[in-house]
Formats: C-alpha cells, sequence, structure tokens
C-alpha cells in the first residue's frame, strides 16, 4: 500500500524538473516526503519559483543545482555537489532536447547534442549514483524514455536513436545491480517510463496548430493529432507521469527492475 511520506528521508535528483513532466515527477515526489535537488535551464526566477513550489508540495528542502548536461566534467560537478548533499537515493533522469528534420537534413551538431543530452548524460549521471546506491542496500533510477524509445517515427532520428538506446542502457544497468540491497533494504533498481502524447507547454504549438482546422476547438485539435499514433485520442497529464515514477521508487516496487513502462494510450499495442 502506497502511503503519504512513503519515501520521507529521501533525496531525489530529478534532471530537467523545472518544467514539464520532470517538474511535475518532482512534485510527486516531494509529496511523498523526499529532498529534491531541481536541475534544469531556466532564469534565477523560475529556478526559484520551482524550488518553493516543490518545498510546499512537502519536500523538507529542494535546491537548484546547476549542471551542462552535454558536458560529462559538468555532470561529475553536478553529481558530486548532489551527493554531498544527498547522499542520492533517487535518479530521475528526465532532461531531454528534440528536433525534427529528415536524416538528408539533420545537422551534425544537433544529432550530437540530443545523444549527448538524451542518453549519454544518463550513464553519466547513472555511473557515478549507482555504486552508491548499491552499497546502501536502496536505490531507485527511473530514466524518463519515450514512446520513440520503443517505436520509430519519421524526422526524430537522434531522438528515437538517443531513446531506443535509453531503454537498452537501463536494462543493462538493472540486471547489474539486480542482486544489489535486499527485500528488507529495498534494492536497487533502474527502469524506464514511456510517455506517449502528454500535456505539457512543448506541445501546445502543435495543437494550436491543429485547432485552426477546427474553428479553434481544442478537443477536436487534439483528438485528430492523437487519432494518428495514440488510440485512446487521449493526452496524460505530467502528473500521471509523476504517479508512475513514484510507484516505481516506493520499497514496494523492489522486484520491477528493466522494464519499460508504456503511458502512452495504446500506442505501442498497435
Amino acid at each position: 500500500m502506497m502511503t503519504q511520506n512513503q519515501l520521507k528521508g529521501r533525496t531525489a535528483l530529478v534532471t530537467g524538473s523545472v518544467q514539464g513532466i520532470g517538474l511535475a515527477v518532482a512534485r510527486k515526489l516531494a509529496e511523498a516526503g523526499c529532498r529534491i535537488a531541481v536541475h534544469g535551464l531556466a532564469d534565477q526566477a523560475a529556478c526559484e519559483k520551482a524550488v518553493s513550489e516543490l518545498e510546499a508540495a512537502g519536500a523538507p528542502e529542494a535546491r537548484f543545482f546547476d549542471g551542462d548536461l552535454r558536458d560529462p566534467d559538468a555532470i561529475a560537478k553536478l553529481m558530486h555537489a548532489v551527493e554531498a548533499w544527498g547522499p542520492l537515493d533517487i535518479l530521475v533522469n528526465n532532461a531531454g532536447i528534440q528536433h525534427t528534420a529528415s536524416f538528408e537534413d539533420m545537422p551534425a551538431a544537433t544529432w550530437d547534442a540530443i545523444i549527448a543530452v538524451n542518453l549519454s548524460s544518463a550513464f553519466h549521471t547513472m555511473q557515478k549514483a549507482l555504486p552508491a546506491m548499491a552499497a546502501r542496500g536502496f536505490g531507485r533510477v527511473v530514466n524518463i524514455a519515450s514512446v520513440h524509445g520503443l517505436v520509430a517515427s519519421i524526422n526524430k532520428g537522434p531522438y528515437v536513436a538517443a531513446k531506443h538506446g535509453l531503454v537498452g542502457l537501463s536494462k543493462v544497468a538493472a540486471l547489474e545491480y539486480a542482486t544489489a540491497g535486499s527485500k528488507h533494504s529495498g534494492g536497487v533498481t533502474i527502469n524506464c517510463v514511456c510517455p506517449g502524447w502528454t500535456e505539457t507547454e512543448l506541445i501546445q504549438p502543435q495543437i494550436n496548430a491543429r485547432a485552426q482546422q477546427f474553428g479553434g476547438d481544442r478537443d477536436k485539435a487534439v483528438a485528430s493529432l492523437l487519432s494518428e499514433k495514440q488510440p485512446t485520442q487521449r493526452t496524460s497529464d505530467s502528473s500521471e507521469i509523476g504517479e508512475a515514477v513514484l510507484w516505481l521508487c516506493s520499497p514496494l516496487a523492489h522486484n520491477i527492475t528493466g522494464i519499460s513502462l508504456p503511458v502512452d494510450g495504446g500506442w505501442t499495442a498497435q
């Protein structure tokens, strides 16, 4: 049974947590009693707002940590700073970037950046966090992959490659750390959550553009947009992704490791 404050005393780092899915995940962990290490690209006002919001949600403490996820040295400094503030019990690799273009038109520098942020950064954070988690007998890594970690779409080569890689990387880590800890201590697990269409600011331009075809009717626009991929024709709320992550981080989930959980309205069932 999941209860309030089930993660009281735990420390969580959520990358890309100043907005969108990352902030929603951090909020759910805060409500469960976690201290939250906030991270992301934003101005000082936005960072302070996220920290205040998470403390209001129940986090005993929240603090912003900077770090460019394209740079392995910056990631090492980020992880050292968080662990010194920690120790780190929960790692959620959520930060990601996207760019759509055909193979022919995809800039090489864009490929490098998307692979670095969406895939390589997760390797670097996990490599730093997992040994200490194993030594303590408890640890949770949840990587926010995507439905595109399971299936492909055109014009998203780097993103699909990175997310497929993230799913595979998570499986390897899950196997390597499967025997760490115990049922009593909670063990160390590594899993992916794979969202489909989710209500964030990133999809609003696509919805608004489609709504023009339906006289401004947003509901019809969403149904039309999602009918191409997502059978339910319903978006998920970011909070629903947060709930999925929260469950995977709970002590009861000690035997759930190496999975990729789609929250995709049936997209990958087709």
